[in-house]
């Protein structure tokens, strides 16, 4: 049986081929067309997924939709009456656009699939999952668990925010909802917008400057404390009440009040290129921790609930890595299992399982040891022969060392001399992580590369902390952590017999914070002394060459790795993406396959060619 599932028309468009129950393949569309959380129909990820399976249309048993547009459609008609007059102006601006596009979903989708040129439809139909049973399936049906709690949490689909549900053999039954406008979602892009970042793609770097608060500061718990009285009301159970009057985006265009929350909180919004000051990174950490308590009381209950020892995970929620690590600590389960694609494009993944298994009544196959996603390298590869063609194309000067070993031998000994480099290798990731296969790649140890990293490769925001990738065997020697952790989904304490023990002054700004080295890995310690952490096992042998390449050169067996892009931009994809993103920025070497490449081996660019975060707009 052959189901293709489509997300599209929010954010992070994808698509998703499921044959016999297993993943043949996943993409983001953003990753072909090269704008970041391209909304759009997936048409390029729907090719490649038919192409790379040899299929047409007309082979497919169904194709299915990740949402219910008429569901939200409701939701959006019972909003604009329950809080006329004034949410007049959005009605007035979204009502004709569903009239015309939303509501015709069916036959929007049945023209969209037919214009990917690729034969009839298929006799089984278009078919429509609900948002979060979409987001429930892509978290139970690919984890190595037959038995396990579910958590989907997001801003909203149609009318769910969160839901709790039990997962057993290939049933998934529904237990709890919180539904709009109570949302743990909204609360945090809320505050996303607030301190001067965007919504739906600025919540992790909220998350990533809540650890540059004063955790044990006086204004921090005043923070935490006027949110807990006047923003929200968390209940026992995890429910969240958001309080109407500090919001506007169930009448307006914005997230929230922003007089009131001046008023609250006695500083104004802040502007997006506003220099961020202790005061800042002290209301993010207070919402920080207001979050981990609702993961936390939720996860209790979702453990009562269902009696379940495991839990899996999925919703925009589940990609906050610190609430991952503590309610992995805190013991309510024994296992947790997190979807990489996490958001609306592991929906279309989702919603293709949930079809086949629920809707066409077929049994789970056993998972074998680990889990289903194939360490979410599910996108396009590319052969050592298409990129000798793509670099010639070019115009690249490299070299070929003949095999993965010696490249990764060439590379470790250049990361170790102080250089950075790109990393292009296999299928590419699905889910918003580079796990191995279109990564940036750099020593640890330096205590200056944090800042090049952002100042020279990524041109972005200078607090943002980079991610340590570890041979899993080395992980409990380094990390306070015993168990893998394949998706960097979740954080880890350096051990302290890494630490430095020093720390900065109190109340000091986050460059301050950034200057005191607080391990023997500085690059990938965050100023609380925590790691989004990755580990590599023997099955993602590409990527361990290197980590065994660089521990044999160093004794260090932890790099840092980071997304092959730059502000702006998705991971690339092709071969001639990486070698564009490589010549502009200030990486000095690329690997792609076993070809080398050399920054001052290439040949001169155009004067006139952009150069930095302006060649990327």
């Amino acid at each position: 049986m052959r189901i293709l599932g489509i997300s599209a028309w929010y954010h992070d468009a994808a698509a998703a081929l499921v044959v016999d129950g297993e993943i043949a393949g996943a993409a983001h569309e953003e990753r072909f067309t090269r704008k970041k959380h391209d909304p759009s129909f997936p048409t390029e990820a729907a090719r490649w997924c038919l192409d790379d399976a040899g299929l047409s249309l007309g082979d497919l048993d169904a194709v299915v939709f990740y949402d219910k547009p008429f569901l939200t459609f409701d939701r959006l008609l019972e909003t604009w009456h329950a809080t006329a007059p004034w949410g007049l102006r959005q009605f007035l601006r979204s009502v004709p656009v569903w009239l015309k596009e939303k509501l015709a979903a069916r036959k929007q989708l049945r023209d969209a699939l037919l214009g990917l040129d690729r034969g009839p439809l298929p006799a089984g139909g278009v078919h429509f999952a609900e948002h979060h049973l979409s987001h429930a399936a892509s978290a139970f049906y690919p984890s190595p668990f037959d038995d396990a709690a579910i958590l989907t949490l997001d801003g909203v689909g149609e009318w769910a925010t969160a839901s709790l549900g039990h997962g057993t053999g290939r049933e998934i039954r529904f237990l709890r909802e919180l539904r709009f406008p109570h949302s743990l979602g909204l609360l945090y892009s809320a505050f996303t917008q607030f301190l001067g970042f965007r919504v739906n793609s600025g919540e992790y770097k909220l998350m990533g400057l809540a650890p540059y608060g004063d955790p044990d500061g006086e204004r921090v718990a005043r923070y935490e404390a006027l949110i807990r009285e006047h923003v929200v009301t968390l209940g026992p159970d995890g429910a969240v009440y958001l309080h109407p009057r500090w919001f506007r985006y169930m009448t307006g265009l914005q997230m929230i009040n922003p007089q009131a929350w001046t008023t609250l909180f006695g500083f104004p919004p802040r502007d997006p290129e506003e220099e961020i000051e202790p005061h800042h990174a002290d209301l993010a950490l207070a919402i920080q921790r207001v979050t981990e308590d609702a993961v936390l009381r939720l996860a209790r209950t979702a453990q009562e609930l269902t009696g379940a020892r495991n839990l899996c995970m999925a919703g925009g929620v589940a990609l906050n890595c610190v609430a991952n690590g503590k309610l992995l600590r805190s013991g309510i389960f024994d296992q947790i299992w997190i979807q990489p694609a996490a958001g609306d494009a592991g929906g279309a993944l989702g919603a293709a399982l949930a079809l086949y298994h629920l809707g066409h009544e077929q049994p789970r196959k056993p998972a074998g040891p680990g889990d289903r996603m194939r360490h979410s390298l599910l996108g396009p590869s590319f052969s050592d022969a298409e990129i000798a063609r793509a670099v010639e194309t070019v115009g690249a000067v490299g070299r070929r060392l003949g095999s993965i070993e010696a490249a990764a031998r060439e590379a470790a000994v250049r990361i170790a001399g102080g250089e950075i480099g790109g990393w292009f290798q296999g299928a590419l990731e699905w889910g918003p992580r580079a796990l191995g296969s279109r990564s940036i790649v750099a020593d640890p140890r330096d205590p200056q590369m944090q800042r090049r990293l952002n100042l020279k490769i990524k041109f972005r925001e200078g607090f943002r902390p980079f991610a340590p990738v570890v041979l899993e065997e080395a992980t409990s020697d380094w990390f306070d952590r015993d168990t893998p952790s394949p998706y960097m989904l979740f954080t880890s304490g350096v051990r302290d017999s890494h630490r430095t023990g020093e720390t900065a002054p109190q109340d000091a700004g986050w460059r301050e914070q950034l200057a005191v080295p607080r391990s023997e890995i500085p690059a990938v310690t965050h100023v609380d002394g925590s790691a989004r952490l990755q580990t590599v096992a023997a099955d993602h042998p590409t990527f361990r060459a290197l980590l065994e390449a660089f521990r044999d050169e160093t004794g260090c067996p932890v790099l840092i790795n980071t997304s092959f892009n730059v502000r702006g931009e998705p991971i690339v994809h092709t071969p001639e993406d990486a070698y564009r993103c490589f010549m502009r920025t200030d990486m000095d070497f690329l690997v792609m396959g076993d070809h080398l490449f050399v920054k001052a081996d290439q040949p001169a660019r155009d004067a006139d060619a952009p150069y930095g975060p302006e060649a990327m707009d």
